[in-house]
């Protein structure tokens, strides 16, 4: 719902909680009457350990770690920003998309704050954020293309304003992170999957296996991973018992294989978001999520947005997995333009940004 804008040139302080899978996060960020912003602090807790013996995250174990630790960060973070709780401008909590368990942990302990405290409450889209960022890090304002990686999501956005978001790809079955983590899971690495599968692959010959690179060349700019996987498994099967080399050529593999594809579906939607704004419009990509980490990722978008004229924009690692800071942040883009939620707001597991999208061609789409 709309409110009143907060005046012209008013500096806004904003606490965010995100609690939208297995990390637990909060922060503080301001944003300054020019629109410029930034991190007063930003605490994240990790709970891989407590999900690492089931090969992935548990969900009620997920939320409940949430509840145990949530106040505690928030007053951590609320400390290390040097801010009282009084001088807050408004609270953000993650509503979606993500596990509905965690997701109602944050939501209900954001509007318990912001009813306590007599403040405007943001329910915010956990994409949103991660699409928004490169605002708080570079004061890059849309319109860019964006490139979301991460465990639950790859997608393709065009960015066209706070709010205003059109996507051009998504993926047909598995997102990249996940299927990182799955590679890792079948050939016996550590979890998180992506840093084990990137380590590995260091030592690997990424020549060695020909795997097929998904989707390349097709007009529309959608992923697919599941196929490489099978592909990855099948080679796998045929050479137990795996040697270290064979795993670390395996890992090299697979990882070239899935940011060749990446980088093409980049290359197609770039096309895409040329002809929708226009030959006036800046070329900026921008990614974000947990993959952005991945070097190899990094160095093909080197080459391809140098190839098409592009600048690349990718925020600080700790700025791309899931944190508070983010969360902070579309909070005080979408209040300083007096966009604010009403303590009725629901968690939503599935929240597309673009709900008018059509769906790719194939089976559990991530929205």
């Amino acid at each position: 719902m709309m409110a009143p804008a907060p005046p012209a040139g008013e500096t806004l302080t904003v606490l965010g909680i995100e609690t939208s899978c297995d990390e637990t996060a909060a922060a503080v960020v301001q944003r300054a009457g020019d629109g410029s912003g930034r991190v007063l602090s930003n605490v994240v807790r990790s709970q891989w350990e407590e999900h690492r013996s089931f090969g992935g995250v548990v969900p009620e174990i997920a939320a409940r770690a949430h509840v145990a630790c949530l106040d505690d960060l928030i007053a951590e973070a609320l400390r290390t920003a040097g801010v009282e709780f009084a001088a807050l401008s408004g609270i953000a909590a993650t509503a979606g998309p993500g596990l509905v368990g965690g997701l109602v942990v944050g939501m209900v302990t954001g509007k318990t704050l912001a009813l306590a405290g007599a403040k405007p409450f943001l329910a915010i889209n956990h994409l949103e954020a991660h699409a928004l960022t490169v605002g708080l890090t570079e004061g890059l304002q849309p319109p860019y293309l964006l490139l979301l990686v991460s465990g639950g999501h790859t997608q393709l956005l065009l960015v066209r304003g706070v709010g205003r978001y059109e996507r051009l790809g998504t993926t047909i079955d598995d997102a990249l992170g996940e299927a990182f983590d799955k590679t890792a899971k079948l050939l016996g690495l550590a979890q998180p999957g992506g840093p084990a599968v990137e380590r590995a692959a260091r030592d690997g010959d990424e020549r060695r296996f020909d795997f097929p690179r998904p989707l390349m060349g097709r007009a529309d700019p959608h992923f697919s991973f599941a196929g490489l996987k099978t592909a990855v498994r099948r080679r796998a099967a045929d050479l137990v018992p795996l040697s270290q080399q064979d795993v670390a050529d395996l890992c090299a593999g697979f990882q070239a294989a899935a940011m060749d594809a990446v980088a093409d579906r980049v290359g197609r939607a770039m096309t895409i978001a040329e002809d929708r704004l226009g030959p006036a419009a800046p070329r900026r990509l921008v990614v974000a999520g947990g993959v952005a980490a991945n070097k190899r990722l990094r160095a093909g978008l080197d080459t391809l947005v140098t190839t098409r004229g592009y600048s690349l924009h990718i925020p600080p690692a700790a700025l791309c997995t899931d944190n508070g800071a983010m969360i902070a942040w579309a909070g005080a883009e979408r209040l300083a333009r007096g966009s604010v939620d009403g303590l009725d707001a629901p968690a939503r597991p599935r929240w597309p940004l673009d709900a008018h999208a059509p769906p790719a061609i194939g089976a559990g789409v991530k929205a």
